[in-house]
Formats: C-alpha cells, structure tokens, sequence
C-alpha cells in the first residue's frame, strides 16, 4: 500500500494529473526546487533505498523531489519508488544530455516524444534494442506533459535564453522535440557519436536514465516526460563541457524551465 495512498487526487475537474514526482540524476540538474518546496512550507523528506524523497509543494503543485543518481537502474528504482511509495501520478525527469541530433547545439533543450536503450541488445532472441518480453524498444513520453514541459522551455528561452547566450558565449538557445536514447556510458568520443547517429538516425540527444524511467512509467501506465538541455556534443571534449555547463548552467535552466512548468501546470 502506498505511503501516501491517502493523498489527494481531485484534478479540480480539468483531467490534469495531481502529485508529480520530479528526478534528476546530479543536484545541479534540479536548480532551486527543494528550495523553493522549503519555502512554502511543510516540505518532509523520506530516505529509502538510500535516496532522500522530498515531499511538498513547488509552485503550487504537490511534488515529490528526489535525485535518482546516474545510470539506468538507479532511474528505474526511483521512478518505481515514486510510484509505489509516494503514490505519484506523474513524474517529470531534468537535466543535462549531449546533443547527437544534427543542428543540436550547446545550450538548446531537447523534449523527448519517446526513449530508447541504445545499449540494449538481446539479439538474436530479440530485436536490437526491443525490451524483452515488452515486444518494444521505444518508449513513449505523455504528449500533454511533454507538450506543457516544452511550452515551458520556449517561454523559458524567449525570457532568458539571449542573456545566457551573450553570457555563456553560445549561439540563442532553441528547443527540440524528439527522441531522447539512454544507456550506461557516457558517451565521450566523436566516434560513438557517428556510430550512434547512424545506428539511430532520429536520436537527438544521449543521456544515461530517461529511457528505464520511461519503460517503468510504461508499465505502470504512469505519464511521463522527459526534458534535457544540450551540455556537450557528446565527443571528444564531452568531458570538459559538460563539467563546465553542469557547474555555471545546467541549474539556471533546470530552475527556470521548472518554475515555468510548474505555475502553469498548478492552474492547468
């Protein structure tokens, strides 16, 4: 039974989802939103599984706020906590990824449609790529929240996006729509990124957690939604930006896209 089995889930008559569950893998990518949860008060946190849930209010919309950590499994197991245990009816997850879509720059945001393992292979028994036993390989995001969350970074980058790029010295930021792979490996030289882009033609942007907390969502027919800024290219000098980009500006961008989502999903 859930913890939170008692809580709320009146959607004020508009069919919009309630309690939202948002993750990110690394603190950065959260921006101020625990913050801003404490602010408005009566914020608890719950440690399970060695994580710290936060539970409250952000922007006027009941939220439960965790960091998943990096890497597949570590995604899987929050989402399914945020399911099981906080009894969530949505979740949202931010961060960083490295662009491999052509014209996908530093800086611009990329809204997943649907995931995918790239990593995943268990051929011969099954397609490349398709989980086993699901009969797919790709994952849907939920088009209304995928859709609010990308109306999100469009008023985020027509407010701020010209101030970040004079700032950051890269070109004005845009946001995309598309497919978001996912799997174990930073993915860090120019070479991986060819072989990707050929091997997945319509992938425009490569992290490592989104597509396992798709598939849990999937099998729970929970929504969810996808949102990742462009830290690096995914080459040979991923590391060096990314590292650069998640300390100066993966917060501005997670704390703004948020803010935004949120307000207009609590009046939606």
């Amino acid at each position: 039974m859930s913890m939170d089995s008692h809580h709320d889930d009146s959607d004020n008559g508009s069919g919009a989802v309630r309690r939202l569950g948002i993750l990110a893998a690394l603190p950065q990518e959260l921006g101020d939103l625990v913050e801003a949860m404490r602010a408005e008060g009566d914020m608890r946190t719950v440690t399970l599984g060695r994580r710290d849930y936060h539970v409250g209010t952000a922007h006027g919309v009941p939220c439960v706020v965790t960091l998943a950590r990096v890497g597949k499994v570590a995604a899987a197991a929050s989402a399914s906590a945020l399911i099981h245990v906080f009894g969530v009816d949505a979740v949202v997850f931010t961060g960083v990824a490295g662009g491999v879509g052509q014209g996908v720059r530093v800086g611009d945001i990329v809204v997943a449609d649907s995931l995918l393992q790239h990593d995943l292979d268990a051929s011969p028994l099954f397609p490349r790529y398709e989980v086993p036993l699901l009969d797919r390989a790709r994952f849907p995001a939920h088009a209304p929240l995928a859709d609010a969350l990308a109306a999100a970074c469009e008023r985020f980058v027509t407010d701020e996006g010209k101030t970040l790029a004079e700032r950051f010295a890269f070109q004005a930021p845009r946001v995309h729509r598309g497919l978001i792979i996912s799997g174990d490996r930073f993915v860090s030289s120019a070479s991986e990124v060819r072989a990707l882009a050929q091997a997945l033609p319509e992938a425009m942007a490569v992290e490592m957690e989104g597509a396992a907390m798709a598939q849990v969502c999937y099998e729970h027919d929970v929504p969810c939604a996808i949102v990742r800024t462009i830290s690096d290219t995914a080459d040979d000098h991923a590391t060096a930006s990314f590292t650069t980009f998640l300390t100066d500006i993966a917060s501005a961008y997670s704390s703004g896209i948020l803010r935004r989502f949120l307000a207009a999903y609590a009046i939606a």
